[in-house]
């Protein structure tokens, strides 16, 4: 069973700065990736940023502004936002692509979500 945990998110003013961290736990016996994703109301679940063998991808909305990192020890995940916007206003999900078993195929795992708000 794999669980992921995410750090609370929050209330910040526009150009404020919130760090999201996502730490794996359980029986994993691989991480291929992790990222993060956003949803705002109405609209669907989006790509925010993701890293897979060390390489990082953004989307563009986010570039310049979000950092994702890995502490590949802790299997945690990590998403600093600075210059936010009231756009970035959303559940925030951070995604595993976990292995459950050492033979088995990677698996997508999601956090429970957290509330980021950006507005003065």
């Amino acid at each position: 069973q794999v669980q992921l945990v995410e750090s609370a998110g929050g209330l910040v003013q526009p150009g404020g700065s919130l760090t999201l961290s996502c730490v794996a736990s359980g029986t994993i016996f691989g991480i291929n990736a992790m990222g993060w994703y956003r949803q705002a109301p109405g609209k669907e679940r989006e790509l925010v940023a993701s890293i897979r063998g060390g390489r990082t991808n953004y989307s563009d909305s986010v570039k310049g502004r979000f950092t994702i990192s890995r502490d590949y020890a802790k299997n945690t995940v990590y998403l600093q936002m600075n210059n936010l916007e009231p756009e970035d206003t959303a559940v925030y999900y951070c995604n595993v692509e976990g292995k459950p078993r050492i033979f088995s195929d990677y698996v997508d795992y999601w956090g429970q979500g957290t509330q980021v708000t950006v507005s003065s």
